[in-house]
């Protein structure tokens, strides 16, 4: 059972359960300024787990592409990708512990096979300070389920990661962590939380690859939360069953379970593989880059990993509409390109090679996500000019490389042909590199600037008869250090996942992209689309096609279109309907959008005069005039600007505006 026969069972398993299959969110979130990427499979459902109702009923199961950014550093071993799909089915206030543990126990051993003697799994201890009792209704569930299979399950009270490496395993199958590891809620920590947020234990699945050796480096003792390779965590399941109050917590009404099992990490355990990138979703990649670089995957791990995670990951940033670029989405995107690009150049390729490569991952998915199969040959054009691009970069950085590095003395280098390992002490050139700048500088700068991979620079630094500092490696990793922090505290906020864009500025902002969209199509026609938004509490921004900047006139035009219906105080309102219906009615939707069965149709205007109709769900105000008043409804002044109109990418115009 591959990867693919993984996914297609895990929803028909579900969808056999009563579950709506419902389609991937796209990789941009909508509506949502506090992150860039859908980082898991709850993301796109936070609203629904908060109590709002889902247009499809309270049983979900789908299979989510995410993309974690902050983890681009950490690819090149055996288990970290940025990219992954998630597997997961949502209990709205329907079922709870006593359905999900036992379903998701029956898929891993019945339907994919996993031996059960190699899973183990974990449940909250409990909260004596916040009157949280332990769960024991997952764990006595647990133990009946490890009974059933012929397997003695005995529980064993951990506490904290710190506890679990001192005393280890105890011969334990069901392992008590605290609220650090078996905790789930959007503050992060229990004490965190405010009055009225929701929370709930969580209990994790484990899979053991038993002939892998505990390393001491990661504590005396193994234990499920080791990170020495030993125990792969393959699926959690969230009860969200509390609520926080201004003195304490108290169970919820409505119960929701939010269950997540990565995919990639089940395929891995079925191959009894600890190693990620031999899955079927993956290792095709890994074949096609053995015959472009001439190169065995086992002598060059990293380098293929990175690639073929990176361009996985830029693939269906593209699918979804992400461009290249120096800003937000499109940043990553092109470090992602890049990086994979750096670590081509240590495969000794050093050709372009992605019009080769990414033909194989849409051979991998377009089967079971058909947008891959229509934007396919979109996506390679995309991919390929951003790699022709970077490779003349490159050779800038070569040139940038001779310039910082004083050339040797061609006599000295005669000279030392038959020492080839002492180097020459280079000289630093001016002003490129001042006399403060250390080697390990210089290095940082072409991997910073020009995308070198420090090794690549050490090598053409020994092409030319260059000795680097002794110490230029930690020079290097210092700047890198520096470098890390600075990220780190940027991304701070932005990578934070949960539900964001709900205040009443958001949904005043929202609900002018969709104004906006309207007074544009009456400019240029209909085929014009919406094909990328974003809303803070400052602005709306709102891409669309037009291959042409528009004109002031133009931009007049749609600011008192948009400023017209803002007075009218057109009504707000949305229904649900079959998606083809509402497609039949004429409402539109983003670009390369997928929808599932059931939409929401939001309208503004009468049914005989209307302004908008759109497929969406995201917030808005109950009527236009709303995007003129204070929040008490208090009319403020305000009207409809444009502050900016740009390009975006070929063919793709970009708006800002405000209330101002």
């Amino acid at each position: 059972m591959n990867a693919q026969d993984i996914r297609k069972a895990y929803l028909s398993f579900f969808a056999d359960r009563g579950h709506v299959v419902i389609p991937r969110a796209r990789l941009v979130p909508d509506n949502d300024p506090t992150t860039l990427f859908t980082g898991s499979g709850m993301q796109p459902l936070v609203p629904f787990l908060l109590g709002e109702p889902h247009p499809h009923g309270t049983r979900l199961v789908d299979s989510q592409t995410c993309l974690r950014a902050q983890d681009i550093e950490e690819v090149g071993d055996n288990r970290h990708t940025t990219f992954f799909e998630m597997l997961g089915n949502w209990s709205f206030g329907d079922y709870f512990k006593a359905e999900q543990l036992p379903w998701f126990w029956e898929f891993l051993t019945d339907v994919v096979g996993l031996d059960p003697q190699k899973l183990y799994v974990t449940a909250f201890i409990g909260d004596e300070a916040q009157n949280i009792p332990r769960d024991s209704e997952s764990a006595e569930t647990w133990q009946r389920l490890f009974s059933e299979k012929g397997i003695d399950a005995k529980t064993v009270a951990i506490g904290s990661e710190a506890d679990g490496a001192a005393n280890g395993m105890q011969g334990g199958r069901i392992f008590f962590y605290d609220a650090s590891k078996n905790w789930w809620c959007r503050a992060g920590a229990i004490a965190d939380m405010p009055a009225g947020e929701p929370g709930g234990p969580d209990s994790e699945v484990f899979y053991e690859f038993d002939f892998i050796q505990h390393d001491k480096k990661w504590g005396e003792h193994c234990h499920p939360n080791c990170d020495c390779g030993r125990f792969l965590e393959i699926g959690n399941a969230v009860f969200m069953e509390y609520l926080r109050t201004e003195t304490g917590f108290e169970k919820l009404p409505a119960q929701n379970v939010d269950f997540g099992a990565g995919l990639e990490r089940i395929a891995a355990a079925r191959l009894n593989s600890d190693d990620m990138f031999k899955i079927s979703v993956i290792w095709p990649i890994i074949e096609k880059l053995e015959i472009v670089s001439g190169k065995k995957y086992e002598s060059h791990t990293e380098s293929m990993r990175v690639i073929a995670d990176h361009l996985r990951a830029a693939t269906f940033l593209a699918v979804d509409g992400v461009t290249p670029s120096n800003k937000e989405q499109g940043y990553v995107m092109r470090r992602l390109l890049r990086r994979a690009i750096r670590f081509a150049f240590e495969l000794g390729i050093e050709q372009n090679f992605l019009e080769a490569v990414v033909p194989v991952i849409a051979d991998i998915y377009e089967a079971d996500f058909p947008e891959v199969k229509t934007n396919r040959e979109l996506v390679t054009g995309v991919l390929v000019k951003e790699e022709k691009a970077f490779r003349q970069t490159l050779r800038k950085g070569i040139r940038e490389l001779e310039r910082m590095f004083t050339a040797p003395n061609p006599a000295r280098a005669k000279d030392n042909a038959a020492e080839p390992r002492q180097r020459k002490q280079s000289t630093l050139a001016s002003p490129a590199a001042s006399p403060q700048m250390t080697h390990g500088d210089i290095l940082f700068t072409l991997y910073d600037t020009y995308g070198f991979p420090v090794e690549l620079s050490v090598e053409e630094a020994y092409k030319r008869d260059i000795r680097l500092d002794e110490n230029w490696r930690e020079q290097f990793e210092a700047k890198m250090a520096e470098q890390r922090a600075r990220s780190q505290t940027a991304a701070k906020g932005v990578f934070k996942g949960g539900l964001g864009g709900h205040t009443m500025q958001h949904k005043r902002y929202h609900t002018g992209t969709h104004l906006l969209q309207s007074a544009l199509r009456e400019i240029f026609g209909p085929e014009l689309r919406q094909h990328g938004s974003n809303i803070t509490e400052e602005r709306l921004r709102f891409d669309f096609n037009l291959d042409r900047k528009m004109t002031p006139e133009e931009i007049a035009r749609a600011e008192a279109l948009v400023n017209k219906w803002i007075a009218e105080d057109h009504p707000v309102k949305y229904t649900e309907y079959p998606t083809q219906k509402a497609l039949d009615m004429g409402a539109i939707g983003p670009f390369g959008e997928r929808y599932g069965d059931t939409v929401k149709v939001y309208q503004m205007g009468t049914d005989d005069a209307i302004v908008s109709l759109e497929i969406c769900g995201g917030p808005h105000v109950d009527h236009t005039g709303q995007l003129a008043q204070d929040d008490d409804g208090t009319p403020n002044g305000k009207t409809y600007k444009i502050l900016k109109e740009e390009a975006s990418s070929a063919g793709i115009r970009r708006i800002k505006a405000a209330m101002v």
